[in-house]
């Protein structure tokens, strides 16, 4: 499989490339900055200059030509303002929908909601995960969308809870990436939406339940 990962140099990313390259696949990461494409090489994956945000579709476009599915695992990051989970969050996760790609797995976030209240950053980060959430849902593609709860640093442990609704726990970025690659080797998984937490479950067991 190819694969195009927008926020190529972030730390999910990186390891999800580890992951994709392991198996054979051939990654693409999408990077702002020239100075990120020896991380993405020494991960296993082809290092491409796009800037989602600010780019037109046609060079997102042309980026992930050849490839048979995204991934959306880019973000505004800590210590952005509201304008730019907007720009970042949810217009660059929407540029990635209008690329001709058909199998789009989106990295989202548990409490991601078009009308979460609150007027502070993280409830714009919220409403903006929210919405381009229900826009790839309607957007007729063959989508998955992991909704990880807080993420940590620490090792993998390969056991998680996967399920359209459950308690706000914290899930590694390993283990992130782990099930982000599982949905991307199974079709049988457009279509679903579902929260992402640290767990008991094996990650391919919980996310053959998810199909049960």
């Amino acid at each position: 499989m190819k694969v195009a990962i927008a926020g190529g140099h972030g730390k999910i990313a990186l390891l999800l490339t580890q992951l994709l390259a392991g198996r054979g696949d051939e990654v693409r990461g999408l990077i702002r900055r020239a100075e990120h494409e020896q991380d993405v090489r020494a991960a296993g994956g082809e290092p491409v200059l796009c800037d989602i945000e600010r780019e037109p579709v046609q060079a997102v476009a042309t980026a992930a030509a050849g490839c048979d599915a995204v991934v959306f695992a880019a973000g505004a990051g800590p210590g952005s303002g509201a304008e730019r989970k907007w720009t970042v969050d949810y217009a660059g996760a929407v540029k990635l929908m209008a690329v001709g790609v058909e199998r789009y797995v989106m990295i989202s976030s548990v409490g991601a909601d078009p009308d979460a209240e609150g007027e502070d950053v993280f409830a714009a980060y919220l409403r903006a995960k929210g919405r381009a959430d229900a826009e790839l849902q309607a957007s007729g593609l063959a989508y998955t969308i992991v909704r990880p709860g807080p993420l940590t640093d620490e090792p993998a442990t390969g056991l998680v809870s996967l399920a359209e609704r459950l308690d706000r726990r914290e899930i590694t970025r390993a283990d992130t990436a782990a099930i982000v690659a599982g949905a991307l080797a199974d079709p049988r998984l457009a279509g679903a939406t579902f929260v992402a937490t640290g767990g008991k479950t094996p990650v391919g067991d919980a996310l053959a339940a998810l199909l049960a």
